[in-house]
């Protein structure tokens, strides 16, 4: 089953120098039947207007991952890691038993990005971060893991989850698979570009929240870049 979430319909807030799209409830944003899908919890769409941010705050049992599509982010911790992470490139961090963070787009234009949080298998341990670049040419036409908690996915960002964020771009009329398996939970997001799902439209931003599906069959409509998420 493919349902489709389109961007319009999603929650979301508007604080004048964040604007946000809220794929499941967040904040203030709550919808009884979207609390996540399977370990999934959190999808937000950002835009965070130049020289603004995310001041110091905590979290603590969850697996952030950054996926930064224009502009890019600057990362702070209680830890001391510091880094910028650019568009198309990804940053984890593991909150584990706590950690502190800010995040600020010190960029002279607007940075837009996708925060996906997913539940870890374990609580606890100790917190990390870490950060990647992702060459959109080496995902031309096949699905990469960008962060993963499986071992034989070497050259993705760790996460400690039985989940996997997946990266891929394809050019108009192109196709692509991905076995997910009936078990898992898929999430889907075009950022750029619309494509269909197993027959199913979606259109750039939109969300397929995916169950019951052993192969997913992807052909794209236009020019476009997806973003996928395959969790437990």
């Amino acid at each position: 089953m493919i349902e489709r979430r389109p961007f319009a319909a999603l929650g979301g807030a508007d604080h004048g120098w964040l604007k946000a799209k809220h794929h499941f409830s967040f904040a203030r944003y709550y919808d009884p039947e979207r609390i996540g899908h399977g370990s999934l919890r959190v999808w937000n769409d950002d835009e965070i207007a130049p020289n603004t941010g995310f001041p110091p705050h905590p979290h603590a049992d969850m697996e952030i991952i950054t996926y930064v599509r224009q502009g890019a982010i600057t990362h702070e911790d209680s830890l001391g890691h510091s880094g910028r992470t650019e568009a198309g490139d990804v940053q984890v961090m593991s909150a584990g038993s706590g950690i502190r963070h800010a995040e600020f787009n010190r960029e002279p234009v607007a940075t837009t990005l996708f925060q996906i949080w997913i539940e870890p298998s374990k609580s606890g341990g100790e917190p990390s971060w870490g950060a990647k670049p992702f060459p959109k040419s080496d995902r031309s036409g096949r699905f990469v893991p960008l962060a993963s908690g499986f071992a034989d996915d070497d050259e993705a960002l760790p996460i400690r989850a039985e989940a996997r964020v997946l990266g891929a771009t394809l050019k108009a009329g192109d196709t692509a698979e991905y076995e997910l398996g009936a078990e898992r939970h898929g999430y889907l997001v075009p950022a750029l570009g619309s494509v269909e799902v197993n027959g199913v439209r979606i259109g750039a931003r939109d969300g397929a929240a995916i169950t019951d599906e052993n192969v997913l069959k992807i052909k794209a409509l236009e020019d476009t870049e997806i973003v996928l998420v395959d969790a437990a």
